[in-house]
């Protein structure tokens, strides 16, 4: 098995669907090293997310991996490049990303540049133009980590030597 596969099983997402003919409208990913981990991932994850906003699918993409080679600003500048032929630069001290896309007539991005260590942001994911609930990231992340066995949280704890 090659690595890329174990990463692929590993990305996860949330879809919302609108009550009435279940049709997809908006969609909270969380970049794993999957995403990032080839030349073709990368690609994969950029044109989904462009097709998705074509689609006036809103997005709330959660990037706390660091950028690289294939993401040298973040994979937010990826995507801002596909559908809006722009360029976007993160912060040099904040390169990691949070980015709430709205999707209309326009594609309109709020992005929360951040490093490691900062608190997560409450981002809003559109459920339409205009409107949005707010998803609470980091009350989530506290509540994941309680659950998390006291013996593997002393692992995930423990500063590398």
């Amino acid at each position: 098995e090659t690595e890329l596969g174990f990463y692929r099983r590993k990305q996860k997402n949330v879809t919302v669907r609108h009550v009435s003919g279940d049709e997809v409208v908006a969609m909270v990913e969380i970049v794993s090293p999957g995403n990032k981990s080839s030349r073709n991932a990368m690609r994969s994850f950029v044109e989904k997310a462009a097709t998705l906003l074509e689609r006036q699918i809103h997005l709330l993409i959660v990037d706390l991996h660091p950028p690289g080679r294939r993401d040298p600003h973040g994979i937010h500048a990826e995507i801002w490049e596909e559908v809006a032929g722009e360029e976007y630069a993160a912060p040099s001290d904040k390169p990691l990303t949070q980015a709430a896309y709205e999707s209309e007539l326009s594609v309109r991005a709020y992005v929360v540049p951040m490093a490691v260590g900062d608190v997560l942001t409450d981002m809003p994911l559109f459920l339409e133009p205009g409107k949005a609930v707010e998803v609470p990231l980091e009350a989530t992340y506290c509540a994941a980590v309680a659950e998390v066995p006291r013996r593997w949280r002393r692992v995930l704890e423990t500063p590398a030597k």
